[in-house]
């Protein structure tokens, strides 16, 4: 019987879910399996892998062929490295204890650049919430200006209206006096008018008068 190393799909749609399975060649992909290796979760950073790294093994040693991505997983666990020791041991390469030391010493290297690669992210998702909270604080402090901005300029607005309120009031006070004050100043100019045509129309029946009389006294002294 032909073995695979695949992954089996579960998880939800859009957020897959992966097992490491050992499985038939002939059966399909999300079918019947003959172990479960462990379990991969690509959904988060970096990806969560858990591996049966001694059931990995064997199942390589037995002739099991892993899928490419499953050769990825095996590999970045340390599984193929592992296989690659232990046929060395076999052959008479290595001893045990040469394996062991070998594999123990790329665990150590391994775990080194996970964790600075951890690290990194860490201090990527510190820097982006950093930056994200120094904006959002250039947001508020922009909003709080422009409501101060806003307010004041309400306030100045409200300033002005009373101020011309109050001075139409006052324009309504002074009417009515400004009103009678015109009014009296016509009426003291209609008098004047009035005075000076009377003037002119009297002076001339005087001088008339005057000249008639004058005109008799002399026709009375001829007669006589």
């Amino acid at each position: 019987m032909s073995v695979k190393i695949r992954l089996q799909r579960h998880g939800k749609k859009g957020k897959p879910f992966y097992w490491i399975v050992a499985a038939d060649a002939r059966s399909k992909r999300d079918g019947r399996l003959l172990e479960k290796l462990g379990t991969y979760n690509p959904n988060t950073n970096p990806a969560t892998i858990n591996l049966d790294l001694d059931g990995a093994v064997k199942w390589l040693q037995n002739g099991a062929q892993p899928t490419d991505t499953a050769r990825a997983i095996l590999s970045y666990k340390g599984a193929m490295l592992k296989n690659h020791l232990a046929g060395g041991v076999r052959k008479g390469a290595l001893t045990e204890e040469q394996a062991e030391e070998k594999f123990n010493a790329w665990l150590d290297e391994k775990a080194t650049i996970v964790s600075s690669k951890v690290d990194s992210l860490t201090k990527a998702k510190d820097e982006a919430k950093a930056k994200a909270f120094e904006l959002e604080k250039e947001v508020n402090e922009k909003r709080k200006t422009d409501a101060e901005e806003a307010e004041n300029e309400a306030i100045k607005a409200e300033a002005d209206a009373k101020k011309a309120a109050a001075k139409a009031e006052e324009v309504a006070e002074e009417a009515p006096q400004t009103i009678d004050d015109a009014a009296k100043e016509a009426k003291e100019e209609i008098e004047g008018a009035k005075e000076e045509v009377v003037t002119e129309e009297v002076a001339p029946v005087e001088e008339v008068v005057t000249e008639d009389a004058a005109t008799e006294v002399e026709a009375t002294k001829e007669e006589e």
